[in-house]
């Protein structure tokens, strides 16, 4: 049966300028009505790269919890996150904490992990007053868009993703790897291709290599896939990159990115790729109650500047290992 067949039972509504939209009757039970049409709504996901559903009526963590069980079995345990989250049950989260009136760019959730969540969900509980949109972007489109000269580079070299863990700005050690524990944290890196060093005041640096470039483990097209712009210093505010930089140093930031030889990026680059997604997001404003679910590989996601409480519940499920992950082959202490 083909994904289109499957899809039959609902009539979404499609625009370019915003996800496809498929508005529902409140059922009694949004979790058994999600357990009914689990393989109807996958299949839009499938077909449209994410699926905003409303009309849910999704209240609380519970809720939501029973909600994204039906819909893609186990939730992922979150490593390496880049920003704290309060834990709402396994595998159950909040957003990621970041400043409100500070944009997180597009992005592909973990796209730095070897391993990598296929499914996104999300939970609007309360809808901002003001922005705040969950926006999304095509990555087969964003790659075709870009210069070639520019995506063929990153495509051999791949990217690189530098870390430096303090307790101030970004996730702590413990809520990035789950421990404090030295031992366990060397473990960790070695075992998923991240290269590490303590420095001499304790703290952490790590740097990891991957594909900017894969293809989609279903579709077999090639995405666009990666943190290179979000992550990169450029992308930071100036008064916010120039704090940074004044306290921690260029080679001590919280994270930035490289091309995969170890050359800086430049700003220029950064803005290339943030108006080229620009150009291909769609966004539609949160309500309360509504479900998102994105193909985290074929479809990149922000999050708007907002005003006033935004309460949104994320999991990520369906971890795959990506074959040309292309990390590096052995990673080991400094």
């Amino acid at each position: 049966m083909t994904s289109s067949s499957l899809a039959a039972p609902f009539d979404v509504s499609l625009r370019p300028d915003r996800p496809a939209l498929l508005n529902v009757d409140p059922p009694a039970d949004p979790a058994q009505w999600a357990a009914r049409y689990r393989e109807a709504l996958r299949a839009q996901v499938t077909e449209h790269g994410a699926l905003l559903v409303r009309g849910l009526g999704l209240r609380d963590a519970d809720q939501a919890g029973a909600v994204f069980a039906r819909l893609a079995g186990e939730l992922m345990t979150e490593r390496e996150a880049f920003a704290p989250r309060e834990s709402h049950g396994p595998g159950l989260y909040s957003s990621a904490s970041w400043p409100a009136n500070q944009p997180m760019c597009m992005h592909h959730e973990l796209s730095y992990a070897l391993d990598v969540p296929g499914l996104l969900l999300c939970a609007c509980l309360t809808a901002p007053a003001e922005g705040g949109a969950t926006a999304l972007a095509d990555a087969e489109q964003v790659l075709r868009a870009l210069p070639a000269d520019l995506t063929d580079r990153f495509e051999r070299e791949g990217w690189i993703l530098t870390r430096t863990y303090n307790e101030e700005i970004g996730a702590t050690l413990a809520e990035s790897f789950g421990t404090e524990d030295r031992a366990e944290i060397e473990r960790y890196c070695r075992a998923h291709a991240i290269d590490f060093d303590w420095r001499p005041d304790g703290t952490l640096r790590t740097e990891q290599r991957r594909s900017a470039v894969v293809q989609h483990p279903l579709t077999g097209r090639r995405c666009w896939f990666n943190q290179i712009a979000f992550l990169n210093e450029w992308t930071l505010a100036p008064e916010v990159r120039e704090y940074l930089v004044d306290e921690y140093g260029e080679d001590g930031l919280p994270f930035n990115t490289r091309y995969g030889d170890g050359t800086p990026i430049g700003e220029d680059v950064v803005r290339l790729l943030n108006t080229t997604y620009e150009a291909h997001t769609r966004r539609e404003p949160w309500q309360d109650g509504d479900l998102l679910l994105v193909d985290n590989i074929r479809t990149a996601h922000s999050r708007e500047a907002f005003a006033g409480e935004r309460r949104v519940l994320i999991g990520m499920a369906e971890p795959r290992r990506l074959a040309d992950g292309r990390p590096i082959p052995e990673a080991s202490e400094r």
